[in-house]
């Protein structure tokens, strides 16, 4: 079982969230995102427990190969771990964007495109997000629309409460509101076009770059009823929230001890605490396991014990 540590991001927009949730000890402030476990060049996460602290999140995977993220995902993706685990903690609204598939990143010069979600926890009352379009546009439109400073009364806006739960295929526009605080789970990839930013300025007093052109290559104009995930929440059992190519995700609210059986699973786990805490036991193991907590499990791992009060996120691919 391994535990990183956290890499922390000062933001401009950031809260104050981030580090009572996950109890660190430190002064920082603005923290607006904690990157919890990543293999994102340059920002690579660091383990932080056991033999092989110290290491690399890549270097792991270069070492275990596909013990440690099974033989399928060895095969698709090599030595780079395919996800990227985030906490995000927004005091402003953040940036307008959309992320391009795969064959567009491809054509755009990018390694692969990106799909996210996202599962909300104990945000501000006035908390809000925009996830899809609420209306029919064309391309054409779209352009005018950033122009003239219009593309919000494009987008579908929510209200958002504890554990509820957004899926972002590539290409769906979407946008982190104020007050905000969230778990994000994606695709390891770091390419983002940015639509529109609210003619803010940086801190030298610079408009930050928009990607007005290329986000229109990626835009997705599908327009949906609804694009908040339902699911009904049910004690002791884990209720699934969204299944697709790049990852599987479920939340599990415990009171009671459980097991759960990773013997027919050829992949990683990781285990997201986000409510609680308890103890986990796998691969004759055991360790604490609170809330603001990530623990990533090889793909060796056949049997995990987890009890406590305590909710959870399961991702794996």
């Amino acid at each position: 079982m391994y535990k990183f540590e956290p890499l922390l991001k000062q933001t401009l927009w950031g809260g104050d969230k981030i580090i009572p949730f996950k109890h660190l000890n430190t002064q920082m402030e603005r923290v607006g995102e904690s990157w919890e476990i990543s293999g994102v060049k340059d920002n690579e996460t660091i383990v932080a427990n056991g033999p092989d602290k110290g290491k690399s999140l890549n270097q792991l995977v270069s070492e275990q190969k596909a013990k440690l993220i099974g033989e399928e995902n060895y095969q698709r993706f090599g030595d780079e771990f395919p996800l990227l685990v985030k906490f995000i903690d927004a005091r402003q609204d953040l940036s307008i964007q959309v992320h391009p598939d795969d064959e567009t990143a491809h054509r755009l010069g990018k390694p692969r495109g990106k799909t996210e979600m996202w599962y909300t926890l104990e945000s501000a009352p006035d908390a809000h997000l925009y996830n899809g379009l609420k209306k029919k546009i064309t391309p054409e439109e779209y352009e005018q629309m950033v122009a003239n400073d219009t593309i919000v009364d494009a987008l579908a806006r929510y209200e958002i409460k504890e554990g509820d739960v957004f899926y972002i295929p590539a290409g769906r526009i979407h946008a982190i509101g104020s007050g905000c605080f969230v778990t994000e789970i994606q695709e390891t990839s770091d390419v983002t076009f940015r639509i529109y930013d609210y003619k803010r300025k940086d801190k030298d007093g610079n408009y930050r770059e928009l990607h007005t052109k290329e986000a229109a290559q990626s835009i997705d104009y599908t327009v949906l009823p609804n694009y908040r995930a339902g699911y009904e929440p049910i004690l002791n059992e884990g209720v699934q929230l969204v299944e697709c190519p790049y990852f599987t995700t479920a939340v599990y609210d415990l009171t009671e001890p459980m097991t759960l059986d990773y013997s027919e699973l050829d992949s990683f786990v990781i285990l997201i605490a986000v409510k609680g805490e308890g103890t986990i036991k796998a691969n004759g193991e055991e360790m604490t396991f609170k809330m603001g907590d990530t623990i990533l499990l090889p793909a060796t791992t056949t049997e995990v014990k987890i009890e406590g009060t305590i909710k959870f996120l399961e991702t794996f691919v």
